[in-house]
């Protein structure tokens, strides 16, 4: 299907100069329609799709200036191109402030319109594909990208909604894999900083003399290989939100230049005299204790209560299985999408259990994984329990479930069943408990009696 033509209001209150404008126009390839008074044209803008606007600048109802702010109320990505006499430079130059892509003094050429309306369009749709990007960024690295039917991921999203619109330090907790670095993306998003750029840096990947330098950044000649000045990245994420993973793995010395920094909210690059102003949201996460890292001197106190304002803890995979089936459906899809020929569309139903049951080392980083892994592999539509790694099918409860020549107690008995039940009706409990001929808070008892056991460190029967 061919794209449609850009379509262009022309404003003029002598009708042959309008027409005469909307027949060259035409015959450059644009739909075009020509009116004659100011309140004509803002009627059209307000019901009709206009791509861009033509206006001259005195007009005796509404003139250019008065459309001009009007059309941009509107749509703000609309641009608009004047028109004025040689006696009115002083107004065009106004319209320039007031948001006019160009003006064209009268008399001009009609090739001199065509040029610059072709690239105030091209530079509009630009701005709009751009604009849409960020938008599905921000869509996509929001809370609603997040898959939280378990209270304990509620809980953090709940804060993460009530902290991100300001600009306190973030510290974000958890094991690795539980995405903490999605959350910062997440915090981010949703701040006033979204048009600003994120930036993410981690401390442990990089010896202390690259990262003093990455972070701050350092002058040519500041030392061997310095061959020209680097802003840093503190610089890079200026206007926005710089996240510093892995920060318990900081050395001691880089800790006291980053509370100096987070407390002037100034830089000194490497081997520069002077500090330049910083103007970035810090956004930290670790899946260290700092506050035992403290103790044992490997953390600044001080530092540690200038990042620790509000802090996040992400939980476990292990500990909000209700999302499970749906990080699932969500991976699933992902890797279709990247892979054409994948086949597999689902988990069977004894390998969701499992899955289910399974602890999760890795946590969601480790789950995904082995849903790419087994998206790529598969041969049929459905996963089954014997397709899912050694590890997983061992690592479960469910192991040898549900036969077995081992006589469990009943409460086991009961948590198994209904962990397979819960799998064969996709992670949803409401359905489960229903087949069950039970209530949800008794299926809940059911399934969690023994995970509290198993966090207590009572051992438990295996079939």
């Amino acid at each position: 299907m061919s794209e449609a033509k850009p379509r262009v209001l022309i404003v003029d209150d002598q009708e042959q100069m309008a027409e005469m404008l909307a027949d060259g126009l035409r015959d450059h390839g644009y739909e075009t329609s020509a009116v004659t008074t100011g309140r004509e044209a803002m009627k059209r803008l307000e019901v009709e799709r206009v791509d861009a606007l033509v206006t001259d600048l005195r007009m005796p109802d509404l003139d250019g200036l008065e459309l001009l702010v009007a059309s941009r109320r509107v749509d703000a990505s609309r641009p608009v191109i004047v028109m004025t006499a040689f006696g009115a430079i002083d107004t065009a130059i106004e319209s320039i402030r007031k948001g006019a892509y160009h003006y064209l003094t009268k008399p001009f050429r009609l090739e001199e319109l065509v040029i610059f309306l072709g690239r105030a369009l091209d530079e509009s749709k630009v701005r709009r594909e751009a604009e849409a990007l960020r938008a599905e960024l921000r869509e996509r690295f929001s809370r609603n990208g997040f898959v939280a039917k378990s209270p304990a991921m509620r809980e953090v999203l709940d804060v993460v909604g009530r902290v991100a619109r300001t600009d306190a330090p973030v510290l974000l907790t958890g094991e690795t894999g539980t995405g903490k670095g999605l959350v910062a993306r997440a915090i981010h998003a949703e701040s006033l900083r979204a048009s600003g750029p994120f930036v993410a840096v981690n401390c442990a990947a990089l010896p202390e003399s690259l990262l003093e330098s990455e972070l701050f950044g350092h002058v040519k000649g500041a030392f061997t290989g310095a061959t020209q000045d680097r802003p840093g990245l503190f610089a890079e994420a200026a206007g926005g939100t710089l996240l510093l993973d892995e920060i318990g793995e900081m050395p001691l010395p880089l800790q006291a230049k980053l509370l100096q920094v987070l407390e002037s909210r100034t830089v000194r690059p490497v081997g520069a005299t002077r500090e330049r102003a910083v103007d970035v949201r810090i956004i930290t996460a670790t899946n260290r204790d700092l506050r035992q890292r403290m103790a044992a001197g490997g953390f600044r106190e001080d530092l540690l209560y200038r990042i620790d304002v509000v802090p996040i803890h992400l939980p476990p995979l292990r500990e909000r299985t209700e999302d499970i089936p749906q990080l699932v459906d969500d991976f699933v899809r992902d890797a279709r999408a990247r892979n054409a020929s994948a086949v597999v569309e689902r988990f069977s139903g004894e390998a969701m259990a499992h899955l289910l049951d399974y602890r999760w080392p890795g946590n969601v980083r480790e789950l995904a994984h082995l849903v790419e892994r087994l998206i790529l592999l598969g041969s049929g539509s459905e996963v089954t329990a014997a397709q899912l790694p050694s590890a997983v099918r061992e690592g479960s409860a469910l192991a040898g479930w549900p036969s077995g020549g081992e006589i469990l107690p009943v409460r086991e008995l009961q948590r198994r069943y209904a962990l397979w039940a819960l799998g064969k009706c996709g992670g949803r409990r409401g359905t489960t408990a229903e087949r069950l001929g039970i209530d949800p808070k008794t299926l809940a008892k059911w399934l969690d009696e023994a995970g509290e056991a198993r966090e207590a460190g009572i051992p438990l029967p295996q079939p």
